[in-house]
């Protein structure tokens, strides 16, 4: 996550902020079942939290790494971009579509669909900004 938000910012600042959102937007969930794995895992609740922690550094790192080496190298922000995006679309279209076709519930189902427009007008106002 660290390699994409460096990367992006090296081309824009506000695709850099952009990108942050969406990648801070699909951390927060993931880092909630990482933490409930943990704590069924056995870890205690403060042990969670700081692998949890110490997990997320490591993005920040990232991040910092492509800033620092990637200021020169065009041709590491035209590989990263890419691949980092690849990445997102895989994880959409393999875990999170699956699992809203499997809704039934036409309540729900209405909910998902506005939260998909908020998405895409959150992008779009985004893409009008810069």
């Amino acid at each position: 996550d660290g390699l994409i938000i460096g990367a992006s910012y090296l081309v824009s600042i506000p695709i850099g902020i952009a990108t942050t959102l969406a990648v801070i937007f699909h951390e927060i969930p993931q880092e909630i079942g990482d933490f409930g794995s943990l704590i069924y895992g056995g870890f205690s609740k403060i042990k969670a939290i700081i692998f949890n922690f110490i997990s997320a550094l490591f993005a920040i790192l990232g991040a910092f790494i492509v800033l620092l080496f990637g200021m020169d190298s065009e041709q590491l922000i035209n590989f990263l971009i890419p691949f980092a995006a690849g990445g997102f679309i895989y994880i959409a279209s393999s875990d999170l579509i699956p699992e809203l076709h499997k809704q039934t519930n036409p309540k729900k189902s209405f909910w998902q669909f506005v939260v998909f427009v908020l998405g895409i007008g959150l992008m779009l106002s985004l893409l009008l900004i810069e």
